[in-house]
């Protein structure tokens, strides 16, 4: 595998060898269960190669998690033996710990006596997706099926000739895992791995992205993947005139959550060569993709070649193809198709279009059913707008909590993007009350969950008054 660092570049022959000198803490310890919490650096991306080579289970960790819910995972996934950097350390005072020198970084290695956890057969990665009440939920994944379709994905984009691909997402994420580093792989692409700060990520959810701008012209890579807020702060960073944006670009692909057709015809006439994909961790990442010369703006793109789709009568989405093993603690049976819990519809042409999630779904009082993502998408094309979360279940219409993309940006701002949002809503769905939110959609402010979606019971109960509601009302579902 080629690896680009930041002061190093590795051929596949010195990537080789390198995985040969595998830690004595590591070699030296009766490994089941090995959890990585690292930078995006090459020892990542070899705790990952020697997990596979010597058959222990990886559960690949992002720095985002909350030392909560970093525990919480730890403990639920039996782990045994922990690689995390020197300043995580005192997260496990109970541990027993090694310094531990991997490809040049200084790390440390704890044992942690860990109770067995049962776990599907044939589990090669846990992933763990932080879901609304914050608390991960580890999903137990095989290698076929991760290879499956790191495989499609390669076969699906090999028209365009890729051979740098830049790691703009935590490798813990199973979204740059599978479209990104495995795929690449299969591609016989280099891989470009830098220190997230490098790319402009800041702390939980900030993201810089002048930083990352200049990454991209200093590396050249002709792929990266996105998740949406990333794609809105670079298009608003070019909209300033200060950059070219690159042109060695050939495929931005785009998910983790609603990205818009306005924002990706807007990225798409700045020169970014922009495509909106879909998956779910259940499933090992990517279901569909928009593709050159096989896109539609607003959907998701077609389903690859090993996903099979079904629509039931409510409009949710079931999945075949590739799907997970189980879920952690879960002895359930897989179903041989899976429920998404996505509404969405798929248009004569193939073509696949999420509008929302089931349990989201808002019943005014006058009875018309309005999934809240539908008026959120339309609220985000505004560049005036960052986040929004639409209200209104049980009441005769709609509101909206806004966060502007700027702290600065006045109220008649707001009310602009708000008014343009409602001419292109039928008058169900317009938001006719607003204000402005008490705090940015952060983690930190308990307004989103660790990757970034909205908490929407707790963005309810900060903003009843505000909107006119009774907080003890059932705005969405308590989690």
């Amino acid at each position: 595998m080629g690896l680009i660092t930041s002061d190093a570049r590795w051929s596949d022959a010195q990537w080789a060898s390198a995985l040969e000198a595998v830690p004595q803490a590591l070699l030296g310890a009766k490994v089941r269960v090995l959890a990585s919490l690292l930078d995006n650096t090459p020892a990542a991306l070899a705790l990952d190669d020697w997990a596979r080579a010597h058959g222990w289970i990886h559960v690949p960790l992002p720095l985002f998690f909350t030392p909560a819910q970093m525990r919480h995972a730890v403990a639920r996934a039996g782990v045994d033996t922990l690689v995390v950097q020197p300043r995580l350390v005192p997260l496990w005072p109970e541990a027993q710990r090694q310094p531990m020198r991997c490809l040049g970084e200084e790390l440390c290695c704890l044992r942690i006596k860990a109770e067995a956890v049962a776990v599907p057969r044939g589990t090669q990665t846990i992933t763990f997706t932080s879901g609304s009440t914050g608390a991960p939920k580890g999903v137990c994944l095989g290698e076929a099926a991760m290879d499956h379709v790191a495989r499609a994905l390669a076969r699906a984009m090999a028209p365009l000739g890729i051979k740098r691909h830049l790691n703009a997402l935590p490798l813990a994420v199973l979204l740059e895992q599978i479209a990104g580093v495995r795929a690449a792989r299969v591609a016989g692409a280099e891989l470009i791995t830098l220190p997230l700060a490098e790319l402009g990520w800041q702390g939980a959810s900030g993201f810089d992205a002048g930083l990352f701008h200049q990454a991209v012209l200093r590396h050249q890579p002709q792929s990266v993947v996105l998740l949406p807020q990333m794609l809105r702060a670079w298009c608003a960073h070019l909209a300033q005139g200060a950059h070219p944006p690159p042109t060695s670009l050939r495929m931005v692909a785009v998910g983790g959550a609603s990205v818009g057709a306005p924002l990706v015809l807007a990225a798409q006439a700045m020169g970014l060569p922009v495509f909106e994909g879909y998956g779910l961790s259940e499933g090992a990442s990517v279901q569909c993709l928009n593709l050159p010369g096989a896109s539609r703006a607003g959907s998701v793109g077609r389903p690859l070649p090993h996903v099979r789709l079904r629509m039931a009568g409510d409009g949710e989405l079931f999945v075949q193809g590739s799907l997970m093993l189980g879920y952690l603690g879960d002895d359930t049976p897989m179903p041989d198709e899976w429920p998404t819990g996505d509404l969405a519809r798929i248009d004569e042409d193939g073509y696949v279009f999420i509008e929302g999630r089931k349990k989201n779904v808002l019943i005014t009082s006058f009875g018309r059913n309005v999934s809240p993502e539908w008026v959120e998408t339309a609220l985000r094309a505004s560049p005036a707008v960052r986040e929004a979360v639409v209200l209104g279940d049980g009441q005769a219409q709609l509101s909206a909590v806004v966060w502007p993309s700027q702290p600065h940006l006045s109220d008649e701002s707001l009310d602009g993007a708000v008014a343009q949002a409602n001419a292109q809503l039928p008058d169900y769905a317009q938001v006719s009350h607003w204000v402005r939110a008490a705090h940015d959609f952060r983690p930190e402010t308990g307004m989103s969950t660790a990757n970034g979606r909205p908490q929407r019971w707790a963005i309810h109960q900060a903003h009843a008054q505000a909107l006119g509601f009774s907080s003890h009302l059932s705005e969405v579902t308590t989690p």
